[in-house]
């Protein structure tokens, strides 16, 4: 039984959506009464579970079909996306994760700021993307500091892939942009190599390398204390083409979901890049 009946399931998209690799590995964690209550009272204005088994209407969702949504992947303990919402009204925050503690947080965050703009999902991002994303209805997508899965072993489990890009661009509009970021650099070396090989998106840099971190990502105080060690952090913006290629109509059709959904999940471990135990998380604006 959930903790909170009124709150965020445990498994959401139950057995219907099996995939054999994942990502991410789910954590429910410490509820401090402060994120529980914030559950219990908000869940059902401000959260849903990523189930599978419904399309997303986003305009109806956020309540203005008029705003932009991005599509923001692992968000750890929520402050900087709430940050993000907070200095950017207009545009709506659709912020997916699995850490329960970290989505009362963020529920409470953005009920003491009076934000309006943020929408917490629960559950598995690849299914959300594959399941329950319309085609182009994305303005923007954000991985920050997903888990790099360091071992070589595990590094199909890391989630940016040929196969996730593909059915990313399939529900990116055209021109939106894709923005990762990581304090690990040899998956910062991979991200860059796969987005560059890839046919569904072209970077913003000139020079074809990392970009600098943009003013609308808040430096927080996991990132501040990696860099004080020496820890670089790389940050990756990719724009959507302008027309896909036309085997992005698979993703569409659902053949390079299913295998992006076999490869990858979750971006992060709760948030919070596995290689790290800090107490604080990463930014996830």
């Amino acid at each position: 039984m959930t903790r909170f009946p009124d709150g965020p399931a445990v498994d959401p998209a139950g057995s219907h959506h099996e995939r054999r690799i994942r990502s991410f590995r789910p954590r429910r964690g410490r509820v401090t009464p402060g994120q529980g209550e914030a559950l219990r009272r908000l869940w059902s204005r401000w959260g849903l579970d990523i189930d599978g088994m419904r399309r997303l209407d986003l305009g109806e969702l956020f309540g203005d079909r008029a705003l932009p949504v991005v599509l923001e992947i692992g968000f750890g303990m929520g402050e900087a996306t709430a940050q993000m919402a907070a200095a950017d009204p207009g545009t709506g925050i659709l912020a997916a994760d699995v850490h329960t503690p970290g989505q009362g947080n963020l529920l409470a965050l953005a009920e003491r700021a009076g934000l309006t703009n943020v929408r917490v999902a629960n559950g598995d991002a690849i299914i959300l993307l594959r399941e329950m994303i319309e085609p182009e209805a994305l303005a923007g997508l954000r991985v920050y500091f997903p888990d790099p899965w360091p071992k070589k072993r595990h590094h199909k489990r890391r989630l940016i892939q040929p196969e996730f890009l593909a059915l990313a661009a399939s529900r990116m509009a055209p021109g939106a942009v894709l923005h990762c970021a990581t304090d690990w650099e040899p998956y910062a070396e991979q991200m860059l190599e796969v987005l560059t090989a890839s046919p569904y998106f072209e970077n913003t840099q000139a020079d074809g390398g990392f970009a600098p971190r943009p003013e609308f990502r808040p430096l927080t105080k996991f990132e501040g204390q990696g860099i004080d060690k020496g820890h670089p952090v790389h940050d990756l913006l990719f724009r959507r083409v302008q027309a896909l290629p036309a085997s992005a109509d698979d993703a569409h059709a659902g053949h390079a979901d299913e295998r992006a959904g076999e490869r990858a999940g979750q971006a992060s471990e709760g948030g919070r890049p596995v290689h790290a135990d800090a107490g604080d998380d990463p930014a996830r604006p």
